[in-house]
């Protein structure tokens, strides 16, 4: 079925309620006096109520009216959107953007800068996907993302500074290892070490493995939150992200005194894989999120 009203007739309704009469709606609209009480009754006639009285000098909206327009408005905004949306893509900017980000990268290093990215780009979707070791390297190689929140620089890929992640060793208040005044690697090689796995397609032995990883016993998990859950439980030690602790309750865990291995630094680094064919979305997202970093690490 054919609609019988249009866009313009409930926008003409809209603008009289905001203006709070019809002379002045028709100068916000550029519009004839005339011509928006044409549009009202024509309205009023089409749908069968009454929409509009006169209250002295004011136009105001009837009971009606108004429960009409709080429906409406929603649909002039969706249309103005499909009108924004055809404009981006007539330029060529892209439908939908892919970002990768390294499991070790704080997380609102990404989102601060996507939602003013998201804020302006309505016809553009996005998507997030966590990678580790092997499948960080195959998201920039084989240009599996539009941008890539990397560790370690990769070759022949150029690649921006994006913050620092500093890995603590942790372990539960209750575990036996929370007790020690010093601790030595001998004292890890009899305890469960918890460890986040390497996201990667490849074959097993193609997988990637970072740090030391000599216990007897391991606790393999998909990623740091369940890491976290692990740790508390008093399953065994971890490394961590510095930046996941301070969200979480530290009154759970304690940092191990481990000789050698307070701590340790991963540089995190953006990168464009698919460099000479990045659409207008990708690079300006990219800008967004360089411009963030940098102005994160001038306030250090």
């Amino acid at each position: 079925m054919r609609p019988r009203t249009t866009l313009d007739q409930w926008l003409t309704l809209i603008e009289v309620d905001k203006a709070g009469s019809i002379q002045a709606a028709a100068n916000q609209l550029n519009k004839s006096h005339t011509t928006l009480i044409y549009a009202i009754k024509k309205l009023e006639e089409q749908l069968g109520v009454s929409l509009v009285r006169i209250k002295g000098r004011r136009a105001v909206l009837t009971d009606d009216g108004k429960a009409l327009i709080r429906r409406a408005a929603p649909m002039l905004d969706q249309a103005l959107e499909l009108e924004v949306i055809g404009s981006q893509l007539s330029k060529g900017i892209e439908s939908e953007i892919t970002i990768t980000i390294d499991h070790l990268c704080d997380r609102d290093w990404l989102y601060r800068p996507l939602s003013e990215f998201m804020d302006k780009n309505k016809g553009t979707s996005v998507q997030i996907r966590e990678t580790s070791l092997s499948s960080t390297l195959d998201a920039v190689t084989e240009q599996k993302s539009d941008i890539a929140i990397i560790n370690f620089p990769i070759a022949n890929h150029l690649a921006e500074a994006f913050g620092i992640v500093t890995m603590i060793p942790v372990v539960s208040r209750h575990h036996p290892l929370a007790q020690k005044i010093s601790i030595g690697v001998e004292d890890l090689l009899t305890v469960t070490q918890i460890v986040v796995r390497d996201l990667g397609e490849h074959d097993v032995i193609d997988k990637q493995n970072v740090g030391w990883l000599k216990s007897q016993q391991r606790l393999t998990v998909d990623n740091f939150d369940h890491a976290w859950k692990a740790v508390c439980a008093g399953l065994g030690f971890c490394r961590m992200p510095e930046h996941m602790l301070e969200k979480f309750n530290l009154a759970e865990i304690v940092q191990l005194p481990l000789q050698g291995g307070l701590r340790y630094q991963v540089p995190m680094h953006l990168v464009l894989p698919k460099i000479g064919k990045v659409g207008p979305a990708a690079s300006e997202l990219y800008e967004l999120l360089l411009a963030d970093a940098n102005r994160r690490m001038d306030n250090l």
